[in-house]
Order: structure tokens, then sequence, then C-alpha cells
């Protein structure tokens, strides 16, 4: 009887941890809007901070359920002013890095990442342009929440980005949110 009960026990756990396995996918592509909060380290009135839109997307690939590497890349666009003068502002990111996802019993997957990788900024203006490319790192992390078993909405990411243009340090800020494809 007790051989018995451990068996059905052991059968019960081992179907279990597969099932749960299942649920969370091996894969993700993620795209989406980007808002943009971007530094100029220099530390100008008035032109310290400005505000940059465009895209994100990510492919995240899980070991596991919950550890994996993501690749992310973005575009940020803006014209910003410099006294009456706009200046054409061009900000893309290339990172990976370790993400660590949290899935759990309800609809909403929160997740942290770490990205490292380089950045280019371009600005033009009165038709002259000058462009960057340097390290760039990102700390951050947000929540997917699941439409079904190949959707979700990305309700939220937000990170901390760095970037070193032109031999200044830029404390940066970024919010995406998209859709999510799983595998």
């Amino acid at each position: 009887m007790l051989r018995t009960f451990a068996c059905i026990t052991m059968i019960v756990c081992v179907a279990s941890c597969l099932l749960a396995a299942q649920d969370a996918p091996r894969a993700e592509v993620f795209g989406g809007y980007q808002y943009f909060r971007a530094s100029t380290g220099l530390g100008l009135s008035g032109f310290d901070h400005f505000n940059l839109n465009g895209w994100n997307a990510s492919v995240s690939g899980y070991f596991g359920k919950y550890v994996g590497v993501t690749g992310d890349f973005g575009g940020a666009y803006g014209t910003p002013k410099v006294l009456i003068i706009g200046v054409s502002t061009k900000v893309h990111t290339f990172m990976a890095g370790p993400v660590v996802r949290f899935p759990n019993s309800s609809k909403v997957t929160p997740f942290a990442h770490a990205l490292f990788g380089g950045g280019n900024l371009s600005v033009g203006v009165l038709g002259f342009g000058v462009g960057s490319t340097d390290f760039t790192w990102a700390a951050g992390g947000g929540a997917d929440m699941s439409l079904n078993k190949l959707f979700a909405v990305r309700v939220a990411q937000v990170d901390f980005l760095q970037t070193r243009f032109g031999g200044f340090q830029q404390n940066n800020f970024r919010y995406s949110a998209g859709l999510v494809i799983k595998f």
C-alpha cells in the first residue's frame, strides 16, 4: 500500500512538473512603442533633458521556466530645440543580456533584465550631421499580460538606460509597451 502511494505521488509530481514547464514559452518576440526621456549629460539649462519617441523590439530565449537571454533593439527619434534651432536626433540601441521572468497563476508575468551593448547617436542641425557609437547598458523590467497561449501585451517595460556619447555620460529613462508573441 505504501509503495503504491509513493508511486502515485511520484507520477503526480513528475506530471505536474511537466505540465508547469509547458505553461512557460521557450521563446518570445516583442515589438512596440518606446518613449525615451533623453539626457544630454551636458548640464545645460533648458537642454539637459528632452523627449524622443520610437520603437523597441526584443527576442528572448529561455533555458527553463525562469532564466533566459534577451536581444534588445530600439530606435528613438525627435527634433528638440536648442534656443530656436531644431536638432534632428536619432538614438539606436542594440543590447543583449540575461532575463529572469516570474511566471505565476495569474495572467501577469513580471520580468527583469540587465542588457549590455552599444548605442548610436546621430544629430543634425542646419543640414550638418554628426554621429557617435559607444557602450550602452540598461537595467529594468516590466510585466506582460497574457491574452492566450500565443499572445501577450507588454503593459510596461521600464528601463534605466545609460549611454556614453561624446565623452559624456547620459542617464536616460525608457518606457516600452506593445505585443509579445510566445513560442
